[in-house]
Order: structure tokens, then sequence, then C-alpha cells
């Protein structure tokens, strides 16, 4: 198994992206912890899943967005199974405004949840690692959008632009401890935020043909690629992105 006896936390692990990050890093054999802030429910059953498939997980019920709750979620990890090796920074938001459109409360709230989270999560992580040695893993669920602009969903956009620059640079800091930090930017994903344009049959004929492999991605295409890069066999890998997108950035301009 890719991940046996790793400890690993994910944000917005109960559904999404995080949900299939949660079962595919489970199925290698790590132990999760899975942090939510809403439906606890979707949680327990999530766990039940793991568990009965032979995994083991824990749940953690974490603002993230305040740093007290992300060393909480750091602490449920380590108090579980004894250390913290892996952090997914998956939780996120968006709008869909423009820059025109867009209020203090809704740039405030994006920013707060995709960029600060990840920025004070990864501190927190970081500090983990430092003090109980042997390096560690920051992993940021990003986006195409941290370099490709997507008119009517700015602060998104800024958000995951300030997320790429994190990596890149914290990357390079934490290195001299044996820690990584490796973004991981998906295209278009089959996942609650998408369930709006996965409803609209124009918008998805639309979607597909820009696509060069002509679909959308499964969050279970983006877990595995997490799988890979939380194990031995990237461990050369620090301070860039990774880019999963059907070829969505190279085929067309401004979706």
């Amino acid at each position: 198994m890719l991940l046996q006896g790793k400890s690993i936390v994910v944000t917005g692990g109960n559904s999404g992206i995080g949900e299939a990050i949660v079962l595919a890093a489970a199925a290698e054999g790590a132990n999760v912890t899975i942090d939510y802030v809403t439906h606890p429910e979707e949680t327990t059953a999530l766990i039940a899943e793991v568990e009965a498939a032979g995994g083991h997980a824990v749940g953690v019920q974490a603002d993230i967005t305040q740093a007290a709750d992300l060393q909480k979620m750091m602490q449920t990890a380590v108090e579980a199974y004894g250390r913290l090796d892996v952090l997914i920074n998956n939780a996120g938001i968006e709008t869909r405004t423009s820059l025109l459109d867009t209020t203090e409360a809704d740039f405030d709230t994006v920013m707060a949840v995709n960029m600060r989270s990840a920025f004070f999560g990864a501190q927190a992580a970081a500090r983990q690692f430092i003090a109980q040695g042997g390096g560690g893993l920051i992993l940021n669920i990003s986006s195409v959008h941290e370099d490709w602009p997507m008119p009517g969903n700015i602060a998104y956009c800024v958000s995951k632009g300030g997320m790429r620059m994190l990596t890149r640079t914290a990357g390079v800091e934490l290195g001299a401890h044996g820690i990584r930090m490796v973004n991981i930017a998906p295209g278009a994903v089959s996942t609650p935020i998408n369930a709006s344009t996965e409803a609209d049959p124009a918008k998805m004929k639309a979607l597909d043909a820009a696509i060069p492999l002509g679909r959308m991605a499964q969050s279970s295409e983006i877990a595995d690629v997490v799988v890979f890069l939380a194990s031995g066999k990237a461990g050369y890998m620090t301070a860039t992105t990774v880019v999963i997108d059907g070829g969505i950035m190279q085929g067309s301009v401004g979706l």
C-alpha cells in the first residue's frame, strides 16, 4: 500500500474531491482525519464506509478560517494516530462574481476559506512536522484558475493565485526541514461546486467541447494524483503545481 500508516488530514473532507481523497488515501493504508464544518452525518457515514473497508478515519469539526481550529485539527490527528504526515488543504468556495459585483463580504469569505486557511493550515502543519521530526507534506487543492483567468469569478481566481505563490515560497522556505509543499490544480471536476453547470445541458456541451479529453474529471481522478504525491514515489517534488485539467488550459481560452 502506498500510504501505509501515514497520518493524513483532509480539510473539507466529507464531500466532493475531499471525500474522494479520504476514500483513496484510506484504501492505500492511510490513517485519515476528516475535517468538516457542516453535515456531520455525512462525516459519520464516510467514516463508517472507510472502516467497513478495513481503514481508519476520525472526524473533527473545525472552522478552517480560524487558526485555533486549524491547530485543533492537527492535534486531533496527532492524538488519534501519534503523528501528522500529510495535510491536504482541500476546502474551497467561490462566489462567481465579477470585480464590479463582488462585495467586501464575498471577497473576505472566499479569501478566508481558500487562502487564509491554506496559509495558517500550512503553518500549523509545518510546526508539527518540525516538532516531531521526519519532514512532512502539504498538498493544496488549487485550480487551473491559479494561473488562468476566469472572468466573472474573480475572488476565486485571486485566492487560487495566492495559493500558487504560497506553495512556491513556502516550499522553498520549508525545504531545509524536509517538508514538501505541492499544489494540485484541477480543471473542471464533477463535484457539488459545479452542480449548476452540470444541470445545464448547453453549458455542459460547451464545456465538454472545450476540454481536449471531452469530459469533466471525476473526483477519484484527482484523488489518485493526491495518493501518488503523498507516497514515496513523489519525494523530490516541491514548490510547484501539478495540473490535472484534461488539457483545457491548452485547448481553450476564457471559460
